[in-house]
């Protein structure tokens, strides 16, 4: 192939593919400034964007998961809370039921212990219904279990409903009939304020642990999605620091080879003194 040709600019064309080389990267390398991502699309690593997608969706569902169990974790609160109420107001009525159980108090003296055991009993059921958070009470008559997922795999943990209306409540609404006899009965291992302190134990020791078991869960999964997030970091952002510089050489290269390609399609020019 002739050198000395105005068909073919051998000069030219090297030029102009340089040109367009060092264009398609300063265009990426522009892409990658412009949006923070070594990797923004499946264009640039199909590879990696297929694993950034798949850790972007376990944060996410992650995230979610804190969310809920935030929410179950106020209801968990809000029982613990009442049951601490309810075991307290039982220390009390286990004080009248010792009054109670006293044979030689007047009658008078019994009514009015008789009254303020009631008011205690029915502070207790106002405890056990007032227990509700988001509509939800676990711990009321006709309470259902509260199930929640924990983590991105499915994962999950369940609160489960108990009624302290039947298994606390009921057992000493009778409190203001009480005679000494039944008083001594009910301060009994199996008597009816013991059950019910027991049973409130039991519960609030079950709450107490729930409680704990979701703050412990909810900050490993905060653990989980910084680690996650800064996998998927190394993996798909772009060194700011380096493409910056790289950006300034490109435009250095895009330039030298603006004016070089320039240059080369001056060259047929000279043929026009060979015919003068």
């Amino acid at each position: 192939m002739s050198l000395n040709s105005i068909n073919t600019n051998i000069g030219a064309m090297v030029a102009l593919q340089s040109l367009n080389r060092t264009s398609e990267e300063l265009a990426a390398t522009q892409k990658r400034i412009s949006t923070g991502y070594r990797v923004a699309d499946a264009r640039d690593d199909g590879a990696a964007f297929a694993v950034a997608e798949r850790v972007r969706g376990d944060i996410a569902a992650t995230t979610s998961a804190n969310e809920q169990m935030g929410g179950v974790k106020g209801l968990a609160d809000v029982t613990r809370a009442s049951l601490e109420n309810v075991s307290k107001s039982l220390v009390k009525l286990k004080e009248l039921t010792v009054k109670l159980a006293d044979g030689s108090i007047t009658a008078e003296q019994r009514s009015q212990y008789q009254e303020q055991a009631k008011q205690v009993v029915n502070n207790i059921k106002a405890f056990i219904e007032g227990a509700s958070y988001n509509g939800t009470n676990l711990i009321n008559t006709g309470g259902a279990d509260a199930k929640v997922v924990i983590d991105a795999a499915g994962g999950s943990f369940t609160l489960s409903a108990f009624d302290m209306i039947a298994s606390v409540y009921d057992v000493i609404s009778d409190v203001n009939t009480w005679d000494a006899t039944q008083a001594s009965q009910a301060l009994t291992a199996g008597g009816a304020v013991s059950s019910a302190i027991t049973a409130t134990l039991t519960r609030l020791n079950t709450f107490g642990s729930y409680s704990r078991f979701l703050d412990t869960q909810i900050n490993f999964n905060k653990s989980k999605i910084d680690a996650m997030e800064a996998g998927m970091g190394a993996l798909v952002d772009a060194d700011l620091a380096r493409e910056s510089a790289k950006l300034q050489a490109l435009q250095i290269r895009q330039q030298l080879g603006a004016q070089a390609l320039g240059i080369a399609n001056q060259a047929p020019q000279v043929l026009l003194s060979l015919f003068r």
